[in-house]
């Protein structure tokens, strides 16, 4: 059977609801499992859109990673949209005029510190406060729902932010959906919150068992290899190295022009060599205005259904870092929820002080890295949330 969403399963319904109202938090990356805009599917089956909200990146998906998103109207409905990733992270009580329900329709990256999810959450937190029905259209997770998979750390809340409101793990393994229930009852918020499910998804799965394409749900993330990666090479955001943005390989590269190749590779295969493998490749890019060749090493994963992208992420920035203490340096990341771009690396691992932990001998600093990354109690924690076998 072929996968469907929750788009899939509410366009078989017909809700007492579907001439209310709706306000539409939604993408371009948000289809039916035949590829229609899920907005458009919509609009054509009779459901009353009147507004729509968009999240980072904006509601065609492409506007630059951190840039504030600035309000528009929708070129395929004409409908009004009003960003979330502007001054606003969630609707004001001008903006719902009107609206009886909220429904919620993005597909996530399966990683804590992609912003979608935090952007659901300020949305959960709407419908609670103005007394709204609000409908999570469900999609399955990316990298798979299997908990034996989950990594850490989870998110010392005292760094609380838009890339991590909520103590959760950096890859949680879990739906949107299933996230909105825990986020819901945690956080004692009490919406009149329902997730319409997707259907024949089973937790093992991750997104190449779902046969159908790929779409980027943000300019970085180009497939699924890029998808796999992201939740470890992320954590160079926070480095003078390059994950290849721009590139045809962002979140599948990591680059310098001062990199020593052959003693990263000699290091790194002598410690892990099961999951990945890496190959050299040079990119030509605009760095500081200037065109540069640099150094590089595409990053291929062997055996996704087992790969931990987290500790693979962190191995390799240690190393990278005690391979060239002349040249490696932390730097800020400013965005738009972050405009200093201070503690970048604190806020993507969700531990206070991070840097310093770098600082750690390779024996030290694996021991704590290898106790941070398992959080066995959160699938004890997500258990009761749970909607998918």
């Amino acid at each position: 059977m072929s996968i469907q969403f929750g788009i899939d399963t509410l366009l078989a319904k017909h809700p007492d609801w579907k001439t209310k109202n709706i306000a539409f938090l939604t993408n371009d990356a948000a289809t039916t499992a035949k590829g229609i805009l899920s907005r458009k599917a919509l609009l054509e089956a009779g459901f009353n859109l009147v507004l729509l909200f968009s999240p980072e990146h904006g509601i065609s998906t492409k506007g630059a990673d951190g840039f504030k998103i600035n309000n528009s109207v929708d070129p395929i409905t004409k409908l009004p949209i009003i960003s979330l990733y502007n001054d606003q992270f969630m609707p004001i009580k001008e903006d719902l005029m009107g609206i009886d329900v909220l429904v919620f329709d993005v597909p996530d990256a399966g990683t804590r510190f992609y912003t979608y999810l935090w952007t659901m959450s300020y949305f959960i937190e709407t419908a609670a406060k103005f007394d709204l029905l609000i409908y999570i259209l469900d999609r399955p997770n990316p990298l798979g729902g299997l908990f034996s998979m989950v990594e850490g750390p989870l998110l010392d809340e005292s760094l609380s932010s838009f890339i991590g409101r909520f103590s959760i793990p950096i890859k949680h393994q879990s739906t949107f959906g299933e996230l909105a229930m825990y986020f819901n009852e945690s956080q004692n918020w009490k919406a009149s919150l329902e997730v319409i499910e997707c259907k024949n998804w089973k937790r093992q799965d991750l997104f190449f068992d779902w046969n159908i394409k790929w779409i980027n749900p943000s300019p970085a993330l180009q497939n699924f290899e890029a998808c796999l990666l992201y939740p470890g090479l992320c954590l160079f955001e926070a480095t003078n190295v390059s994950v290849g943005r721009g590139s045809d390989y962002s979140f599948e590269w990591i680059g310098a022009t001062w990199f020593n190749i052959p003693a990263i590779g000699l290091v790194w295969q002598n410690i892990l060599k099961e999951d990945i493998k890496i190959e050299t490749l040079s990119l030509t890019m605009l760095i500081n205005n200037e065109i540069e060749d640099i150094k590089g090493l595409r990053i291929k994963v062997i055996a996704p259904n087992v790969f931990n992208p987290v500790l693979t992420g962190l191995i390799l920035l240690k190393l990278i870092k005690d391979i060239h203490p002349q040249d490696f340096k932390w730097q800020p990341y400013p965005t738009n929820v972050n405009p200093s771009g201070a503690d970048h690396l604190s806020l993507l691992l969700g531990i206070p002080d991070a840097e310093k932990l770098f600082d750690l001998p390779l024996k030290d600093w694996l021991n704590k890295v290898v106790s941070a990354l398992k959080v066995t109690q959160w699938s004890k924690t997500m258990k009761p949330y749970l909607l998918y076998e």
